[in-house]
């Protein structure tokens, strides 16, 4: 199998010297090589394409960002921005991903190579990810992912625990290329929409920055999770980044946990976390979204879901950046319709009786 060609750029040699070890022991990936600057980068991309780029935000002479968008803009090439994240940063995380960077891995200030030791999995699935991404959109076959815990490790399967009620809820998971196109959806909802729930794959401080840039720019109220928040008509929850989130009810009244646990299909928060509790306490009062994504994630609880009663919508191939999360559902047999991301907000209007949002 030909391996995946990494070129790391971080001016931090900690951090290059770190990266450069975790990749080197992933039998898929192999390390291109290294630079401390986007325009060491520049030089070494010179003799040769690397498959993906790990891209700092904060280097001397050039920063990530503006080599990001010159990669766009010249010679698109999967970007996996790795920086340090805080809530002050993460504006400049949002415009990462809006600039094209397709997977996000934090790094602390302190402790880093730890850090990034403890998380390789999640560094190699990032790089994979990134990989398997079309940045033009365009659909392709994924590897199988390795064994990991299931969604049974945060909340086990169940029946639906539904007392009578008529109040709706929306329930959507999205992983790679997902910021983006919920930005899409979410844009064009009317201010009227059942309560929402939403896992994003994103990383810790993330979501609060990604929450506050939608809520200034679509009709309905957003807002990243807290525990015990009132799932309410017109207002969309997102989940915070490292926490998972399960849907729960109090006779009429939904309401989120937010709460810690083991990884679920490798993240945290999982999209199956929130599905299946979605399935159980909402049943056939709800609606169920998935968006594109790397893996499986979603796919099982999404089919409970379905089980249940619920309308369950997949974006299709044509239109994810990465067809997985979707395929993966569509194969468990749990989605009642397949659409294109342009369709996905008019049907989620046309099931509930809505109007359009201009």
């Amino acid at each position: 199998m030909k391996k995946i060609k990494v070129l790391i750029v971080d001016d931090s040699a900690v951090v290059r010297q770190s990266l450069s070890s975790i990749i080197s022991e992933d039998t898929e990936l192999e390390v291109m090589g290294t630079a401390g600057d986007p325009f060491q980068a520049a030089d070494r991309m010179k003799n040769e394409i690397p498959d993906v780029i790990t891209l700092d935000v904060e280097m001397p002479r050039m920063d990530g960002l503006t080599f990001l968008k010159k990669i766009m803009a010249q010679h698109p090439i999967p970007v996996v921005i790795c920086s340090s994240l805080t809530v002050e940063g993460s504006d400049t995380i949002n415009k990462a991903v809006q600039y094209g960077a397709i997977e996000i891995i934090t790094k602390p200030k302190m402790g880093t190579r730890t850090f990034l030791e403890e998380s390789k999995i999640r560094v190699c699935d990032a790089i994979k990810a990134a990989y398997k991404a079309d940045i033009k959109k365009h659909s392709f076959a994924l590897q199988k992912v390795s064994p990991k815990l299931s969604v049974d490790a945060v909340i086990a399967k169940s029946k639906s625990l539904l007392t009578e009620t008529t109040e709706k809820i929306i329930a959507l998971g999205a992983s790679t290329g997902g910021t983006e196109a919920i930005r899409y959806v979410l844009e064009r909802l009317p201010a009227d929409i059942p309560g929402m729930v939403i896992v994003q794959h994103m990383p810790e401080h993330f979501t609060a920055s990604f929450a506050k840039r939608l809520d200034e720019i679509c009709a309905v109220s957003i807002k990243e999770a807290a525990n015990n928040d009132t799932v309410l008509r017109g207002q969309v929850l997102i989940a915070p980044g490292n926490k998972h989130m399960l849907l729960k009810r109090s006779g009429a009244r939904y309401y989120v946990e937010v709460t810690d646990g083991p990884l679920v299909n490798r993240h945290r928060p999982a999209v199956d976390v929130l599905f299946r509790s979605t399935a159980r306490y909402a049943g056939k009062n709800a609606t169920g979204i998935i968006l594109t994504g790397m893996g499986d994630d979603g796919a099982k609880g999404i089919k409970e879901m379905f089980d249940a009663g619920a309308y369950t919508i997949a974006q299709d191939a044509e239109s994810c950046v990465v067809f997985g999360m979707p395929k993966e559902a569509i194969a468990a047999g749990g989605i009642s319709s397949v659409l294109p991301l342009s369709r996905i907000a008019p049907e989620i209007v046309r099931t509930f009786g809505l109007h359009l949002k201009c």
